[in-house]
């Protein structure tokens, strides 16, 4: 005991092995991203227009030719198998769902997966409009079934959101439980899976082709340095020199 004050008091100890497992992820190689990605910084929101996305984004995406080989061995059965929760195998609107690797799978207060789309193609909000309605609607249907069968966590304890701009441009979604504060489940970075049908559905089915994107980004992301270079250059146009 450290000190006792009326109802107050504090300890320390210390658990027994089995009681104080250290989980951690290895990547190697790890790039620039990977550390920038795990690195402290200051964040900065920044709004995408659609004139934006296409003058600046995606030549962005396309010129980094991000690699996701590991996407494909996940969807094409070639890696991470046995750690697949469900899988709807239909080349249009089908999905693999399989644990986050932020989650050790034993706290269910920070359950984490993600479903991966087999469709390809399809690289983010952006690229979302009527016809990939039966995708998404299969994507919150079966995967809340899913959870629900192996975790025993109903639809209305789920928080299922999409990410933009996304750590990765191969259209996938989050399933957190609501006690989990994930990282990325914040205003500027997270899209409810059925507001995004709802808006494509019942507002304008180009709803997110034509919507202002409020981001955030972190200071050392490239995207967020080609955007500042754009802009500084378009403002020092208008200035007249």
């Amino acid at each position: 005991m450290e000190f006792n004050n009326d109802i107050y008091k504090q300890y320390t100890c210390q658990p027994q092995a089995q009681f104080n497992t250290l989980k951690g992820t290895v990547i190697c190689p790890a790039t620039a991203k990977h550390l920038d990605k795990y690195s402290a910084q200051n964040v900065y929101f920044l709004y995408e227009t659609p004139t934006d996305y296409k003058s600046i984004t995606l030549p962005f995406i396309e010129e980094q030719s991000f690699s996701i080989q590991w996407v494909y061995n996940i969807l094409e059965k070639n890696a991470e198998v046995e750690r697949v929760v469900f899988e709807d195998s239909d080349p249009v609107k089908g999905f693999v769902l399989l644990p986050d690797l932020k989650w050790n799978q034993k706290q269910m207060e920070n359950m984490y997966l993600v479903a991966i789309c087999h469709a390809r193609g399809i690289k983010s909000l952006r690229d979302l409009n009527q016809s990939h309605l039966p995708l998404l609607k299969n994507i919150l249907i079966k995967g809340q079934e899913a959870i629900n069968e192996k975790y025993s966590v109903s639809s209305d304890q789920l928080r299922i959101y999409v990410h933009y701009q996304p750590s990765y441009y191969h259209f996938h979604v989050h399933f957190t439980h609501l006690k989990y504060d994930a990282p990325g489940c914040d205003i500027g970075r997270a899209h409810l899976l059925q507001e995004v049908i709802d808006n494509i559905e019942n507002i304008d089915s180009e709803y997110y082709v034509k919507k202002t994107f409020s981001c955030l980004f972190k200071e050392n992301d490239k995207l967020y340095k080609r955007f500042q270079s754009v802009k500084q250059d378009k403002g020092t146009q208008g200035d007249g020199h």
